[in-house]
């Protein structure tokens, strides 16, 4: 199986994520080779049924994972999960402070009966001042600057994607990945944490650095001084938006070289870097004019020439024809739960050349739940009544007798 070529196979981990932060957790494991159990309601992850961006949170975030559909808040639900923590190595879970503790599994509730247990806890906050609120990826992008930076100013804007969810569970990944070390030393499990706020403090490092050694507050982004002369956003002749940066002396000279702007190479009031900061109000005019009578093709010719920082400004859809992506295996054809197909990143590592594997759709409702029952020593008798009492969910609405297991 490609699974058992990475990493982390024989890791077995219960995911009791939703959204983003604790899906993004479960999905890294996932692709780096572990056994990833997607523990849902019944009726389902409430994700699978948003719509507008939400519609794209189950598919892309639980790829490689089985589904087992549980009805946590009735006794029967609640020994089914104990047993599957009997054999498992990792839990996580992202529900609202206080929950996991109505249901019985806190880790101080059950720490005793499963102590090689690594349990990832992500949170809003880390214990703290705060560590009861409520958060969401928007606030803590509010609360840590983050949205401050990356509008203009008096324009506070959220980033435009889920940055903070991901990264948080990318930090809880971490997080397990040492303590499975640690656990090979010591024999026991422990509670790890990552929060939102934290590791949208952590992004806001560079920043704080600045600050500290700045008399003057902190600017946006957008209104920034730059520490490049070129370092902006031109327009082509055929009305596409580009980035164009020019960080270094050999850069602005293999640059003006290139474009045939001999006259600007050899002006002795350019030849630095800040020297052209200084001159940025008649030189970015100049620029600007010279990459407007060029179109995208005769651009990107010049640039790629020239070795410089550059990139066509795309919109999301137009990385599914992305060569590089597509001929370098980074992005995996996925079948969604509602059928449609789609070409979704992959792992943005590699390990010694491997890359991730798509190795299961992301599942339907309560794919796996039969067969995970039938492991567990659950007659088909038994998971016939559990489902017909409500207590699990299987895929299709099929009987026991009747599941297929993995989709």
């Amino acid at each position: 199986m490609i699974a058992d070529a990475m990493p982390l196979a024989g890791l077995r981990v219960l995911d009791f994520g939703h959204t983003v932060m604790g899906p993004t957790a479960g999905l890294i494991l996932a692709d780096l080779g572990a056994e990833v159990i997607r523990i849902e309601p019944v009726a389902g992850d409430p994700t699978r049924r948003l719509k507008g961006f939400g519609t794209g949170y189950f598919p892309f975030f639980n790829r490689n994972k089985q589904s087992v559909a549980i009805n946590l808040k009735d006794p029967r639900g609640l020994r089914i999960v104990k047993l599957l923590l009997a054999e498992s190595d990792v839990l996580i879970e992202n529900f609202a402070p206080g929950t996991m503790t109505r249901l019985g599994l806190d880790y101080g509730q059950i720490a005793a009966d499963y102590p090689r247990l690594i349990y990832l806890s992500l949170k809003g906050f880390l214990p703290g001042h705060y560590e009861n609120r409520v958060a969401l990826d928007e606030v803590v992008q509010m609360m840590s600057g983050l949205a401050y930076m990356t509008g203009p100013p008096g324009q506070p804007l959220r980033a435009g994607a889920s940055v903070v969810d991901i990264m948080g569970g990318a930090f809880g990944v971490v997080a397990v990945q040492a303590a499975v070390i640690e656990r090979q030393k010591t024999g026991r499990g422990q509670l790890v944490r990552s929060a939102l706020f934290e590791s949208a403090m952590f992004l806001m490092g560079q920043h704080l650095a600045y600050a500290a050694q700045s008399d003057e507050p902190v600017p946006p982004m957008p209104a920034r001084v730059s520490a490049w002369a070129i370092y902006d956003q031109f327009r082509t002749k055929d009305d596409h938006m580009v980035f164009l940066g020019i960080t270094s002396d050999n850069h602005w000279q293999r640059f003006c070289r290139i474009f045939g702007c001999d006259d600007l190479g050899t002006d002795a009031t350019l030849a630095t870097n800040n020297q052209r900061i200084e001159a940025r109000q008649r030189l970015l005019p100049q620029l600007a004019t010279l990459i407007a009578g060029l179109d995208l093709a005769a651009l990107t010719e010049k640039v790629v020439a020239a070795d410089l920082p550059f990139a066509p400004i795309a919109r999301p859809e137009a990385l599914f024809d992305d060569p590089h992506l597509n001929d370098g295996g980074y992005l995996l054809e996925t079948t969604m739960p509602n059928g449609e197909k789609g070409r979704l990143p992959n792992l943005p590592i590699s390990l010694d050349g491997r890359l991730g594997k798509l190795t299961r759709n992301p599942p339907v409702i309560g794919a796996d739940t039969g067969l995970c029952l039938e492991r567990l020593g659950f007659s088909a008798t038994q998971i016939n009544e559990l489902y017909a009492d409500g207590i699990i969910g299987l895929a299709g609405d099929a009987k026991a007798s009747e599941t297929s297991g993995n989709q």
